[in-house]
């Protein structure tokens, strides 16, 4: 069953300089009403062991530990119809207005787009509003449990060439 969905609202603020695309939401990531809240989505796990910052539990955490390091979370979708949280069922997409997000945000200097269903909807909707001069536009490997192929260890070495603030992505 097809039901649409809106995404939660971005997390972001004008000290963000690293914007983290998903495709869309999880069903527990709406109910929580924040990202990648599923506990076997390893999103949160990359960032502790790149920053060597303690995992964070609670959604207050995870929102200090984003703040600390200066990464945004919004989604490439605005609203779809999806099954559960299955990707591959997304329809009737509606994306984001990056071009609006990044005009009120001018700090963001990165987006890093996380997943393969992400990719091809970021590069199908949005990649034509990103001036690619400025931003620098990076694509990493999902970290959702579903990615079973990727360790955690290969997600944060990938990730880690993405987030540092000084590595030359």
């Amino acid at each position: 069953m097809f039901i649409t969905h809106e995404s939660i609202k971005p997390f972001i603020d004008n000290n963000s300089y690293i914007l983290i695309l998903g495709s869309f939401p999880s069903v527990k990531s709406r109910e929580e009403e924040f990202y990648y809240a599923h506990k076997s989505n390893r999103f949160y796990k990359v960032l502790s062991n790149i920053f060597f910052e303690p995992l964070p539990t609670s959604i207050e955490s995870k929102k200090e530990l984003l703040n600390k390091y200066h990464i945004a979370l919004y989604d490439v979708i605005y609203s779809c119809d999806i099954s559960n949280s299955d990707d591959s069922s997304i329809r009737n997409v509606t994306p984001i207005n990056i071009k609006e997000l990044l005009n009120k945000f001018p700090n963001i200097n990165r987006i890093i787009v996380n997943g393969n269903k992400a990719k091809e909807l970021f590069k199908k909707y949005l990649l034509k509003d990103i001036d690619t001069q400025n931003i620098k536009v990076r694509y990493g490997p999902s970290t959702s449990s579903a990615n079973a192929k990727m360790s955690l260890e290969q997600l944060v070495e990938i990730y880690k060439k993405y987030l540092v603030k000084y590595s030359d992505i």
